[in-house]
C-alpha cells in the first residue's frame, strides 16, 4: 500500500511538474524583461529547487570514458562481462593497443573486483573509487540490480545468494583477483572468501580490502546500528517492506523501497541537506556556476536509489545487525557454518574513516580478529582520519592519502602462495 500512495503522489504532481517546466522557459527566456531582474531570478531558482525536489531520479550513468596513465589520455569501455538477474558485472576495458604502446610492451595490471554495497544506491556511487583505481588496475565492479525491475519468475535474492554471487563472480575471473569491498558488502565478502578458502578454490582472492564495513557492529555503535537493534524484525517487515506496483517489471515482489530508505538517509543529516538546498538556491539566484554544478552532481547521484528484495534486507537486518552472528562465529551460508580462521593465504587490510557515522570504528577492524590465521605481515589496518563515511571511498582524502595505500598493498601481495 505504502508503495502504491508513493506513485500516486508522484503522478499527482506530474501537472506541477508540466507547470513548472513551461514556466522556467518562459522566466529564462531573454525576450522577458523579467529573466535579468532579481525578481525574475528568485522565481527562476525558486522553480528549479522546487524541480529537483519532486523528480524521480534514475540510474545514473558511470560517465568513465577515458583515464590517464602518465599524463597521456586512455580510452575506456565499459562491457558486461557476467550477468544475473540481479547483478551484472562490468569492466572498465582500458584500450589494450594504447597501453601497449604507452609502456612499449604488454604489461598486466593487478585485476581488482570492486564489490558495490547494495544498500540503497547504485554502484555508480563509486565511479571516484573506480577513476582512481582506473590508471593502474584492471578494474571490475558489481552493479546491483533494482528489485523492482526483475521480474517475479526470476526468483528470491537474499543474503546467501548475494554470497553465492560474489564466488561466482571471482571463479569467473580467476586467480590472483583483489577484491575490495566498500561499507554493506564486507561481511559477504569475508564469508565468501572464507568459504573459498575452506575448499581451497583457486579462484580465492589474493587479497580483500574491507572498508568502512559492518563486520562487527556491536563496537562503537552509530545510529543505524542502534536503530537496527531497538526494534524485532517483525517491526521492519510490517513497516517498511512493500509490494512493488504493476507499473513496474517486477510487480508484486516485496521489497524495500528505496524511497523509504532515501528519507532515512536525509534524516539523519537533515540540518546539512536543508542548507544545501539553501545554498543551492541562493546559488542559482547569484548565477554561480560551480557551486550550482556542484549541488547537482552530488544530488543527482545521492538521490537516486534502488530497491532491496525484503528476503536481502530483512536477512542482513537480522543476522548482521541484530544476532552479529560473523562476529559471534554463528554465520553460516546455506546452513554452512563460516569459518573464517580458514583463510590464510589471503591478504587483509581494513579502512576506516575517523568521523564516519555509518559504521563505527572498530567495526571495520574485527576482520582481523576473526581471520586468526593470516600472518601478521599479511595484515594491515589503516584509519583515515578527518573523513566521514563517504571520504571513506571518495573524495580528495581518498585520492591523496588512501587510494595510494590500498595500491601498494595490493602490489605487496600480487598472488596467494600456493
Amino acid at each position: 500500500m505504502l508503495y502504491h500512495v508513493y506513485e500516486l503522489n508522484h503522478a499527482a504532481l506530474t501537472p506541477l511538474r508540466a507547470a513548472t517546466q513551461w514556466s522556467q522557459t518562459l522566466l529564462r527566456s531573454p525576450l522577458n524583461p523579467l529573466s535579468q531582474t532579481l525578481t525574475g531570478r528568485t522565481l527562476t531558482a525558486a522553480l528549479d529547487v522546487f524541480e529537483s525536489a519532486t523528480r524521480r531520479y534514475g540510474k545514473p550513468e558511470f560517465g568513465l570514458t577515458h583515464t590517464r596513465i602518465n599524463g597521456q589520455p586512455i580510452a575506456v569501455t565499459m562491457r558486461r562481462v557476467w550477468q544475473k538477474p540481479f547483478c551484472t558485472l562490468q569492466h572498465f576495458q582500458r584500450d589494450p593497443a594504447a597501453l601497449a604502446k604507452l609502456r612499449g610492451a604488454p604489461h598486466k595490471d593487478p585485476k581488482v573486483l570492486i564489490v558495490a554495497p547494495m544498500s540503497g544506491h547504485y554502484a555508480t556511487l563509486l565511479r571516484g573509487t573506480v577513476e582512481a583505481m582506473l590508471p593502474e588496475h584492471d578494474v571490475y565492479i558489481t552493479d546491483w540490480t533494482d528489485a523492482r525491475l526483475v521480474p517475479l519468475y526470476s526468483g528470491r535474492f537474499d543474503l546467501d545468494d548475494y554470497i553465492d554471487y560474489l564466488i561466482e563472480m571471482l571463479q569467473h575471473l580467476g586467480p590472483d583477483c583483489h577484491v575490495i569491498a566498500v561499507c554493506q558488502p564486507g561481511p559477504a565478502a569475508l564469508a565468501a572468501t572464507a568459504l573459498m578458502a575452506e575448499d581451497d578454490d583457486p579462484a580465492g582472492p589474493a587479497s580483500l580490502i574491507v572498508m568502512g564495513s559492518p563486520i562487527d557492529p556491536r563496537r562503537s555503535p552509530t545510529l543505524p546500528n542502534k536503530l537496527a537493534e531497538e526494534r524485532p524484525l517483525q517491526w521492519f517487515r510490517d513497516h517498511v517492506i512493500s509490494h512493488v506496483p504493476l507499473t513496474h517489471p517486477g510487480f508484486f515482489r516485496r521489497v524495500y523501497p528505496g524511497f523509504i530508505q532515501l528519507s532515512s538517509f536525509l534524516s539523519m543529516n537533515q540540518e546539512s541537506h536543508v542548507d544545501a538546498q539553501h545554498q543551492f538556491f541562493k546559488s542559482l539566484i547569484t548565477g554561480d556556476g560551480d557551486e550550482e554544478s556542484k549541488h547537482r552532481e552530488f544530488y543527482d547521484e545521492y538521490l537516486s536509489v534502488m530497491d532491496l528484495t525484503e528476503e536481502f534486507y530483512l536477512q542482513t537486518i537480522k543476522d548482521i545487525f541484530q544476532d552479529h552472528l560473523l562476529p559471534r562465529g554463528l554465520f553460516k551460508h546455506r546452513g554452512r557454518l563460516v569459518k573464517p580462521e580458514c583463510i590464510t593465504t589471503t591478504a587483509l587490510m581494513t579502512v576506516e574513516g575517523e568521523k564516519d557515522d555509518i559504521s563505527g570504528i572498530g567495526q571495520t577492524q574485527a576482520a582481523h580478529d576473526l581471520c586468526v590465521n593470516i600472518p601478521q605481515d599479511r595484515q594491515f589496518d589503516y584509519i583515515q582520519s578527518g573523513v566521514g563515511h563517504y571520504g571513506v571511498f571518495n573524495g580528495s582524502r581518498f585520492r591523496a592519502e588512501i587510494q595510494p595505500r590500498m595500491r601498494d598493498f595490493i602490489r605487496s601481495f600480487p598472488s596467494r602462495p600456493r
